[in-house]
């Protein structure tokens, strides 16, 4: 895969080491859960070192008074792709609890691979705020490209990506189709199979977050 300027892969052993157990066959529902709010916990520090409203306000400490910059009230949203979004969004509110959640709701079409919308539900205002897309896999990138689509549509104008396992075919079709968004994976994977899933992977997020498999 060729570099983009607007894809960040991480490589931090603390991730890496997470993901190892995450891809694991044996690992309990529970414990996948835990590990993807985790993963997307470390991520969103680095995704949000850039870009983040903040304000100046004034802090008196036990010592003095001095000015402080804090985020912005009511700043960030957080838009999971369903279902399997789901299990990232309180990684997130770890650190933006009271970041407003909306949902885009998309089903893959399985003999074309290609998403079809089925929800939309935004918070008020989003057009005004920064935007977190989050899925945890990026294979073909048409749920995500479909999804930041219709973000843009609604006014979104910051918007950034974010998905624990990501494919060269997805990572390079996103990147592509939205050069104004960053896109930030974790671990970037080697290929998609013939039924467009994620090698090595981890199989179906939505199926192990929720025990539906």
């Amino acid at each position: 895969m060729k570099n983009y300027e607007n894809v960040t892969i991480f490589n931090h052993p603390l991730i890496s080491h997470k993901v190892a157990i995450l891809r694991d066959e044996k690992t309990s529902m529970k414990e996948f859960r835990e590990l993807v709010e985790e993963i997307t916990t470390l991520m969103t520090f680095e995704c949000l070192r850039e870009g983040v409203p903040t304000v100046a306000k004034e802090v008196k400490t036990p010592l003095e008074t001095c000015t402080q910059y804090v985020v912005k009230d009511n700043a960030i949203a957080i838009v999971p792709i369903l279902r399997a979004g789901l299990g990232m969004v309180n990684g997130v509110h770890v650190l933006f609890p009271s970041a407003r959640v909306g949902h885009i709701g998309l089903y893959r079409n399985e003999e074309t691979l290609e998403p079809c919308e089925y929800y939309c539900k935004l918070p008020e205002g989003i057009e005004d705020k920064l935007v977190l897309v989050v899925d945890p896999m990026l294979a073909t990138g048409g749920s995500a490209c479909d999804a930041i689509a219709m973000l843009k549509k609604r006014g979104c104008k910051t918007i950034k990506f974010m998905a624990v396992i990501g494919a060269p075919e997805g990572v390079s079709r996103v990147a592509e189709a939205h050069p104004d968004v960053h896109i930030y994976v974790s671990t970037l994977d080697r290929c998609l199979n013939e039924n467009g899933y994620i090698l090595p992977g981890l199989g179906d997020a939505g199926d192990r977050l929720f025990g539906t498999k």
